[in-house]
């Protein structure tokens, strides 16, 4: 495994990939079994090689947002891309990445980068994308993969790449959770015991959601809001319900769509989402749920 740290080592290691396709899992490190998914789709190509990128990206960070705390296990991420068999790490620094300071172009996101995440985070996905540009730039990856947990990101990244043209492919990957059904984190590892188990809320929401489906949006949206009102120590920021391709508004009685919440449990921000088709018995979406339930 190659670690480079330089647009040239980036661009050197490139090069000695011979036409052989690459793929590329964009990070911002504290890597876990989620990311480790990642790589393991990325793997399913034999042929390509599997570059990671680990890099905490200032421009997506609000100004009372975490980024000077943002964990930044650099050690630890690094034995797991070994183990996960990568075959470049790129980690530069701020000042690599950014040349010249905060760019003075960047990337908007247009009005789907202002709802939902985008509006309890402003500016969040003009940065994430901005990024996410620069290291497709850098790279040219033939494929990139991206976590479904961050579904609005997949959308806007989805978009982006059509609506510039760029010459790769988007891999959507499901979300992993842990048995208690808590969708994996980086921010996971800020919470207390007890402020986990409230945490649980959030999943078992989406799950009432998911299994409402059959009756349509108004029992969906109702069964997930009375297991919120469950736990008082959850600060809910959103729950919708949207149509899972274009975040539309949703037929009330039939088609796919996406539920997403997003809430913080003491002073860790978490979000989760799950997919369910209305007006039919609930599939097997993302697996965490079976039509049994």
């Amino acid at each position: 495994m190659k670690v480079v740290h330089t647009r040239a080592e980036l661009a050197a290691a490139r090069a000695a990939e011979s036409g052989r396709a690459v793929a590329l899992v964009p990070t911002m490190g504290a890597l876990h079994r989620g990311h480790r998914h990642l790589f393991d789709r990325a793997h399913e190509n034999p042929s390509a090689a599997l570059y990671v990128s680990i890099f905490v990206n200032p421009l997506q960070f609000g100004p009372a947002e975490d980024l000077a705390h943002y964990p930044r296990p650099i050690a630890d991420d690094l034995d797991m891309c070994a183990a996960a068999a990568a075959d470049v790490v790129f980690a530069p620094s701020v000042e690599e990445l950014y040349r010249g300071g905060t760019p003075a172009v960047t990337v908007h996101a247009g009005p789907l980068g202002d709802i939902l995440e985008g509006r309890s985070r402003p500016g969040h996905y003009d940065g994430v994308l901005t990024v996410v540009a620069k290291l497709f730039n850098l790279v040219r990856p033939d494929t990139a993969y991206f976590g479904q947990k961050d579904a609005q990101q997949l959308v806007l990244i989805r978009r982006m790449v059509r609506d510039l043209d760029y010459p790769l492919e988007i891999a959507g990957v499901a979300t992993v959770r842990d048995e208690d059904g808590l969708a994996l984190s980086s921010r996971n590892r800020y919470l207390s015991p007890a402020e986990r188990g409230h945490a649980l809320a959030l999943s078992r929401a989406l799950r009432a959601g998911q299994a409402a489906a059959p009756h349509g949006a108004a029992a969906v949206l109702d069964d997930a809001r009375a297991v919120l009102a469950g736990t008082p120590q959850l600060q809910l920021d959103y729950l919708e319900l949207i149509d899972a391709d274009t975040f539309d508004p949703l037929d009330p009685q039939t088609g796919r769509g996406l539920l997403l919440v997003a809430a913080r449990v003491g002073g860790t921000r978490l979000i989760d989402n799950v997919t369910l088709e209305l007006g039919a018995l609930p599939e097997r979406a993302d697996g965490m749920y079976s039509k049994e339930t």
